[in-house]
């Protein structure tokens, strides 16, 4: 009787944690603990049910591999993250070569000689002019 009530328990506290726990629970820390938990009563489950309780064991086994099943889910539609500031400063660092310590001037003046040099107008490609300001501005903006 007491493998039923902690199942409906655990249940409980399931669906009333629901979908505003869902990102904290996805958070791969509490997966390694979330699959040994359900591992856990996944086992109790099999305990119960060689002793003879099937209701109890098949109760505790649905939640169990429940537990497992949602733990291991996840991990590969994780979108990658955005690119870290430092790496984002870098790259528009790469594309108007100038270096870390480069005063506003010298990024402007660097952004004036290839633009200069890619504008659309002057018969250059509009995405190498987009990356130069995306750059620019990204460099400004510190």
């Amino acid at each position: 009787m007491i493998y039923v009530l902690l199942g409906i328990a655990v249940f409980a506290a399931l669906v009333w944690a629901g979908r505003r726990a869902r990102p904290f629970l996805l958070k791969r820390e509490l997966r390694i603990v979330t699959s040994v938990v359900g591992m856990a009563v996944l086992a109790a489950g099999g305990f119960a049910a060689l002793r003879g309780g099937y209701v109890v064991g098949a109760v505790l086994g649905a939640i169990g591999l429940g537990l497992v099943v949602s733990s291991r889910t996840g991990l590969a539609n994780e979108a990658p993250g955005a690119p870290p500031p430092d790496a984002a400063l870098a790259e528009a660092r790469d594309i108007l070569g100038v270096g870390p310590r480069a005063s506003r001037e010298e990024i402007q003046a660097a952004y004036a000689r290839l633009i200069r040099a890619v504008h659309p107008d002057k018969g250059g490609s509009s995405g190498l002019a987009a990356r130069l300001n995306a750059a620019r501005d990204t460099l400004l903006k510190r």
